[in-house]
């Protein structure tokens, strides 16, 4: 009799500690998807969140290069979306849309 005592009295705490380790190891998986967030997520979000910022802010006058590598100095804002840019020395005209630049190569004082 004392041994099935024992034996049902180890079951509970072997439940008990199934139970715990469980939860511990939710955590553990918790804190690993936190900690990918963190370090690949958030900042590509922050990343084009900047590039959007950047894209936005060109004005007329601006030096910008393409993503396909095309470098020409804003003249005309064509719609919200559109912008007309002249490259080289012959003055050649291109209109593009705002999500295709690349970069924007003048430097503007905002006062930050």
């Amino acid at each position: 009799m004392q041994n099935f005592l024992t034996l049902s009295s180890g079951a509970a705490t072997d439940g008990a500690a199934s139970g715990a380790s469980m939860w511990i190891t939710l955590a553990i998986y918790a804190v690993f998807i936190v900690a990918l967030y963190f370090i690949f997520f958030r900042p590509q979000s922050k990343k084009k969140k900047k590039e959007e910022k950047m894209r936005k802010s060109a004005q007329i006058g601006d030096m910008i290069t393409t993503i396909g590598g095309i470098c020409g100095k804003i003249v005309a804002i064509k719609e919200e979306d559109s912008i007309i840019i002249e490259t080289g020395s012959d003055r050649s005209r291109l209109m593009i849309k705002r999500w295709a630049i690349g970069s924007v190569d003048t430097i503007h004082d905002d006062g930050e």
